[in-house]
């Protein structure tokens, strides 16, 4: 094997590990919080969006709209958001994440974005640039890769 060969390969063993790891952190985070990580992924779609129709969460997510209501009543009935009809289109629900309620979820984060905090201080601006536009472009992968898919 080449040291190409082997530095792909380690690379590629690397990000599998970090795949896995990462799913298994999040559905312990989930579990915590009495929430599948499909809940939790979309309760991120909403922070970082403010608020999403039904419909938009049904495209992020690639659920089906029964199931994107199914979740909606969940989380609503657990405290995690709040869904209203919109003003412009009474058929179409808008929904709200609960600032409130999201605190146990960032208080279970908070020790590993601590710890993220520390490893990506100590890369420089150069480093930091270029571990963005990778994964920037593993994202272009993956949206691909799940369009392809549906």
């Amino acid at each position: 094997m080449s040291p190409r060969e082997a530095a792909v390969g380690g690379y590629l063993a690397s990000g599998r590990q970090e795949s896995r790891l990462s799913l298994m952190f999040r559905t312990a985070v989930a579990a915590e919080l009495g929430l599948t990580v499909t809940d939790m992924e979309c309760l991120d779609f909403l922070i970082e969006s403010g608020s999403a129709t039904a419909g938009q969460l049904a495209e992020q997510t690639g659920l089906t709209t029964g199931a994107i209501t199914s979740m909606i009543r969940r989380l609503q009935n657990a405290g995690y958001l709040r869904a209203e009809r919109d003003p412009d289109d009474r058929r179409r629900v808008i929904v709200t994440p609960e600032p409130e309620a999201l605190q146990q979820g960032a208080e279970l984060y908070a020790p590993f974005g601590e710890q993220v905090a520390e490893l990506v201080g100590a890369y420089s601006e150069e480093e930091l640039a270029f571990l963005t536009r990778h994964q920037q472009a593993m994202g272009e992968i993956y949206t691909a890769q799940l369009e392809r898919l549906r």
